[in-house]
Formats: structure tokens, C-alpha cells, sequence
């Protein structure tokens, strides 16, 4: 039996599908279960996880930013974050596992940049709807954060921290391991100002849909500082602040639960979204 090319095949499965959009990096067949496509860069690795669902209808794409000393690697072997990833893909989103480039980057404009040609080509790989959020788990809320301030190299329509840092300056004062890597992640020789601090520009920016997990007992992140003070600047209506208890990135922030809140409240983004597309 003839066999056809795959370029000649999805245009047509995107014609007999209703709502689905072929890309050139689509795969053929479709596959059953979640995609996983390996985005290299120099400094590593970055993993999109891709479900099934998003080759046969447009979805919204979530950025994952790393914790220090860790990895989009890291992230794509935790049964953890594994949890968190699957309730998305369930949603469905499209899940980028960012390298965030490198391992102690604190969300610099250099590692946002980088970021930035990532998404650029993960959304080549599925049905996009052109819409992009952005969650940060700890070191990796900086990124998260900047990523939906004024100037970004591109949109994100909303937030999600779990136990992250939002505040720069306070991260550069806290140990002098954090500081060597903040400057030279930055290219300082000193704090940082004030305009490279995403809480205190998020201060001067409209409201952002914000999702906060945090707890009184993290002391590696502490959550009056960081989430708690992040939170002013939360839009209201869709946001949502968890208080939880125990240590920094402690096994309860990657619950079912947990899980299932977090994939929720992008839901709710993606609802509105598509409400005020209709409308238009």
C-alpha cells in the first residue's frame, strides 16, 4: 500500500477534524497520551509536554520556571512537579519545562530572553491559541514575574507562584552565595536597583491575575516578604492566595488538590479569555 507523507496528511486530518489546527512539528500519527518534545539550548535542555488534546484543538501554552540549583530536567523527572504537569495537560494546556538558562539565572532579563526564543519555538509543535501563563516555583517566581511585567518580550495573561520569590532585592541581600549568583546573573556590582525588582515594578502596573501558594513556616522564602506583599498587586475576581503550613517546597504544595486549584485557576484565565474573544 501507498504510503503519504505526513506534511500531506496533516492538512487533511486538520480539515476532517473540526477545530483543529495542523502545525508543521505536529506528529503523525497523533499520539494517545502526552508528547514530550526536548528543546536544547547551550545551557541545557527544555521539555514541552504536549497532550493530545492540543494537536486537535488550540490551547493555551503555561511556562514552568525551575528552583535554584535545579533544572528543566530536574522538574521533568520529579514525580511532583509530574503531578502538577498532569493536571494541566488534563486541562489541557501545553506545559514548557523552561531550563530558564541555567541553573541560578533569578529571573534576569538575560534568562527571560532565552525563555522567550523557547516558547517561540514550543508553540511550533501544537494547536496554539496564542496565549501564554507563566508559573514559578520558588527561585523561578523572579522569571514568572517578569514575564508579565510592561516590556516582556512576550504576553502572559497570568501567574502562578508556589513558595516563590518575587522579591529581587530581598533575595540579593538574604546570603552571599545568593548575591554572587544574582550578580552575576545580572552583571551587577552591587544591589540591585529598583527597576530590575519585579515587586516593585509590579507596584506601578495594572492589577495581574496571580495564583500565591505559600507558608509561614518557609524561611528559605518567607512569605510575608514574597507572596503576601505580591498579593496587593493581585487582580481581583480571579485571583487566589493558598496559605499552607510547612518547610520550603514541602510535599503538600504538589497535592492533588494543589494540583487540581492551580490547573483550575488557568482555567478560569482561559474562560474569560475566550469570553472576551467572542465578544469582540
Amino acid at each position: 500500500m501507498r504510503r503519504f507523507p505526513a506534511f500531506l496528511l496533516l492538512p487533511l486530518l486538520a480539515a476532517l477534524l473540526p477545530g483543529a489546527r495542523a502545525t508543521a512539528n505536529s506528529p503523525f500519527p497523533l499520539p494517545a497520551v502526552p508528547d514530550t518534545v526536548r528543546l536544547e539550548r547551550a545551557s541545557g535542555p527544555s521539555f514541552l509536554r504536549v497532550p493530545p488534546a492540543c494537536y486537535r484543538q488550540e490551547c493555551a501554552l503555561v511556562v514552568v520556571s525551575h528552583p535554584r540549583g535545579q533544572s528543566a530536567e530536574r522538574l521533568h523527572d520529579s514525580p511532583q512537579v509530574e503531578a502538577l504537569a498532569d493536571a494541566l495537560l488534563a486541562a489541557p494546556f501545553a506545559v514548557l519545562l523552561s531550563d530558564d538558562g541555567g541553573r541560578a539565572t533569578w529571573g534576569s532579563p538575560a534568562a527571560l530572553a532565552q525563555v522567550a526564543g523557547l516558547r517561540e519555538e514550543a508553540v511550533t509543535h501544537f494547536a496554539w491559541n496564542g496565549r501564554t501563563y507563566a508559573l514559578g516555583l520558588s527561585m523561578g517566581g523572579l522569571l514568572a514575574l517578569r514575564s508579565v511585567l510592561p516590556g516582556s518580550p512576550y504576553p502572559v495573561g497570568g501567574v502562578a507562584l508556589i513558595d516563590g520569590w518575587a522579591d529581587l532585592r530581598a533575595a540579593w541581600a538574604s546570603a552571599s552565595s545568593r548575591r554572587a549568583e544574582i550578580d552575576h546573573a545580572y552583571g551587577l556590582t552591587g544591589e540591585p536597583a529598583p527597576d530590575l525588582d519585579p515587586l516593585r515594578q509590579l507596584a506601578e502596573a495594572r492589577p495581574v491575575p496571580l495564583f500565591i501558594l505559600a507558608s509561614r513556616d518557609d524561611t528559605t522564602v518567607p512569605m510575608h516578604g514574597n507572596g503576601q506583599r505580591l498579593f496587593a498587586y493581585a487582580e481581583p475576581g480571579v485571583s487566589e492566595f493558598l496559605k499552607v503550613s510547612g518547610p520550603h517546597l514541602g510535599g503538600n504544595r504538589f497535592s492533588p488538590t494543589v494540583a487540581r486549584q492551580l490547573a483550575a485557576f488557568f482555567g478560569r484565565l482561559e474562560l474569560r479569555a475566550q469570553e472576551q474573544a467572542r465578544g469582540r
